[in-house]
């Protein structure tokens, strides 16, 4: 289950930066449908495995800070990933974009260590 976590964080990652890229370069395959429903399949599956880790292995938001520290990690990429995908302007894409990156850098990191400030 963990390492199918895994593999689904890096394809999420991947797909985020390669429809940055299509968004960035106004390409037509952009607007596909299946490019706009795929991430949220993933991101589904991801979210799914995560929260069924959680409750197997009795670990809770509430109690492990690094978890919470993860969640509202989350929600930032999402936030910044929305900016860099609709943004009006290259600067505000730019800045999703870099924000999205960071943001999912520290859950990796955050992930890997088990600590909210990951050194």
């Amino acid at each position: 289950m963990k390492n199918l976590h895994i593999v689904l964080a890096y394809i999420t990652v991947i797909g985020f930066i390669a429809r940055f890229l299509l968004r960035l370069l106004e390409k037509p395959l952009a607007d596909a449908r299946w490019i706009r429903t795929f991430p949220h399949v993933v991101d589904t599956l991801l979210l799914g495995l995560g929260v069924s880790m959680a409750i197997q292995l009795s670990i809770s938001p509430m109690v492990h800070a690094w978890l919470m520290a993860k969640i509202v990690a989350l929600l930032a990429y999402i936030g910044f990933g929305m900016l860099a995908l609709r943004a009006s302007t290259t600067q505000g894409r730019w800045a999703g974009f870099a924000g999205a990156l960071l943001s999912v850098g520290y859950i990796f990191a955050v992930a890997l260590t088990k600590q909210t400030l990951p050194i």
